[in-house]
């Protein structure tokens, strides 16, 4: 029995020490800085080293600043001889773009593997920070982390599995929509954010549930936001529940289509410039949707449901559930919550997300 972490706890000790700023080491022969969090003291001490750090970035930020992604996925620049912290940062955040267009030309690199150059902008998205990473190679990696203090691990390790779920603890809660109300506590081996299963009723196992997977949305369905139609769908789904008298729905912490709560405020900032939501991530250096369902599908399958009617406008989300084993016998339309304010945002999820509103 030893008292080393494994390989899911590294992770998750890398992922934070990246939001605060502390570099990585990949056992490939890499260090790795979160742009986002790089501070001047820190640039200069990268730029010090040997080997020319490689500032990575995803191919849709790659795109927006017409630079070649030879990588496809992302894109590897060089770094200019007269580059700043300030400089970099301005790479990867696109809030001042439009004052400041001209950032190149850029020199994408095209030589070598890419797999830890994607494995290092991956494991930055899971800590909800802009996908852009600052990258030099180093030698004697395994000694260069002890000597620096700083978390170990290989980019092979960082994979798009899921973490496995464990069931926390489920009580009794009664609701406005239900007195039959059971909340589900979810928790991820990663160390990331928790996952609720909100219960109505005792549904049967043995038939079709009625299901909504909602993705948290703090300004939708704490504030009342009317950017988007979020929280009505919430309202709108328990009450379809409660009046049925049986039902689940998940409550995912996947804010901003998985991209976090800060990201998702940049992605209203680049609307508040004229961009749709789409366009928004894609400036960022995000997808479409970088949420992850077979978290859900596995929450439901650890409940003991198989066959589901599920609450959605969203077809892919029919699709993907599916593939996760789930038998979708009915999508059950929730179209509420139109407004002013968010119907370009509806035309847009329409247009170009598939949503069948």
């Amino acid at each position: 029995m030893s008292f080393l972490p494994t390989v899911t706890e590294r992770l998750a000790r890398a992922r934070s020490d990246l939001r605060m700023g502390v570099p990585v080491v990949l056992s490939e022969g890499f260090v790795v800085l979160a742009v986002e969090t790089l501070t001047n003291e820190r640039f200069d001490h990268l730029t010090s080293l040997t080997v020319e750090p490689v500032l990575t970035i995803t191919g849709w930020r790659a795109q927006t600043l017409k630079a070649v992604a030879y990588d496809g996925d992302v894109a590897r620049i060089a770094l200019p001889t007269a580059a700043t912290a300030s400089w970099v940062h301005s790479i990867a955040n696109p809030a001042d773009d439009l004052n400041h267009p001209m950032k190149g030309p850029l020199k994408t690199l095209r030589d070598g593997s890419a797999g830890p150059y994607r494995s290092a902008i991956a494991l930055i998205k899971t800590a909800r920070l802009l996908p852009a990473a600052l990258i030099a190679a180093i030698d004697e990696p395994s000694k260069f982390a002890a000597k620096n203090d700083l978390t170990l691990l290989s980019a092979n390790a960082i994979t798009s599995d899921t973490s496995p779920l464990n069931s926390v603890v489920h009580a009794q809660l009664p609701l406005d929509v239900s007195d039959a109300g059971r909340l589900h506590i979810f928790r991820p081996e990663d160390g990331g954010e928790e996952h609720y299963a909100i219960e109505i009723g005792n549904p049967d196992r043995s038939k079709p549930v009625l299901t909504r997977l909602h993705s948290a949305c703090f300004t939708g369905d704490v504030l009342g936001s009317l950017k988007c139609d979020c929280g009505p769908q919430l309202r709108a789904a328990l009450t379809q529940m409660g009046n049925e008298g049986a039902g689940v729905l998940l409550y995912l912490n996947q804010e901003g289509r998985g991209i976090g709560l800060a990201n998702k405020m940049r992605a209203y900032s680049l609307q508040d410039q004229g961009f749709d939501t789409v366009e928004a991530n894609h400036r960022l250096g995000f997808e479409d949707d970088e949420r992850d369902f077979r978290t859900g599908a596995d929450i439901l399958k650890k409940m003991g449901f198989s066959d589901i009617r599920l609450l959605t406008n969203n077809p892919a989300k029919v699709a993907k559930l599916e593939t996760c084993g789930l038998n979708v016998t009915e999508r059950v339309a929730l179209k509420v919550g139109e407004n002013p304010f968010n119907a370009n945002y509806l035309a847009t999820k329409g247009k170009k997300s598939g949503h069948l509103l």
